[in-house]
């Protein structure tokens, strides 16, 4: 097995997922650049990191995910770190919503659960050490109108953080949240311009973040915050503060 530290990012393929791929390539690691439809992004992500690879799979789909872990044995060995990122949404108001849109944002935080629980089972507990670093939001704290299923899959990856933190601490694993609030991606920028004006009228700041500041806070609980574990590390400008 390579000696070299491996972390699984997954949708990794576009946005903050992306510059956390980067960071962490930076620091050393070989990346499993996950995705699930964003392809070409995603290849082209991994194609600009040294000896990354690529890791397809829906994450609501627990089949799926034991196919990535297998490829990840394959081909990698080993994972040091795995940031849950990947995420889906659908807007609507909660009169509005339908069952089974409700269902589909709901199923990534069950599949986010099942990774996690393959990951420390095949690889960390093995191991012996590992990072586990989940992705949530400002809108788990916060609430957002018209994102219910989102804001409470966001609230539950922080509580799974806090317990999965308290089950793995004497393993040396440890398990973190961070939860950004507006970042500037391709999502944002196609916001409509009175939308924006109204976003950043709640920051502080007064800017959206870029994506690479969620990278800096993920690579550090990856690398350096040995004394970290079980918390929500916000990166919003001041919009909350937990």
């Amino acid at each position: 097995m390579s000696e070299t530290p491996v972390a699984l990012v997954t949708g990794a393929g576009t946005g903050i997922g992306s510059a956390i791929a980067r960071g962490l390539a930076d620091e050393g690691f070989r990346i499993g650049v996950h995705y699930r439809s964003s392809e070409a992004g995603a290849r082209e992500v991994a194609e600009k990191l040294p000896d990354a690879f690529l890791i397809k799979g829906d994450i609501a789909d627990v089949a799926q995910i034991d196919e990535m872990v297998k490829t990840l044995k394959a081909e990698a060995g080993r994972v040091d770190v795995l940031v849950n990122n990947a995420g889906f949404n659908i807007n609507g108001l909660t009169p509005a919503m339908r069952v089974e849109d409700y269902d589909a944002v709901a199923a990534i935080q069950r599949g986010t659960w099942y990774l996690t629980k393959m990951v420390l089972r095949r690889f960390m507990l093995r191991q012996k050490t590992g990072r586990i670093i989940n992705i949530s939001s400002v809108v788990g704290h916060t609430g957002n109108p018209g994102q219910v299923p989102y804001t409470m899959v966001k609230a539950a990856l922080d509580s799974m953080t806090r317990s999965v933190a308290q089950e793995m601490a004497g393993r040396a694993i440890l398990v973190n949240s961070v939860a950004p609030g507006f970042i500037d991606t391709d999502m944002t920028e196609e916001l409509p311009e009175e939308i924006r004006q109204g976003i950043l009228s709640r920051i502080p700041l007064g800017r959206m973040g870029a994506a690479e500041e969620v990278a800096d806070a993920v690579s550090w609980l990856a690398t350096r915050a040995s004394y970290v574990n079980g918390t929500v590390i916000h990166v919003n400008g001041g919009m909350y503060g937990g």
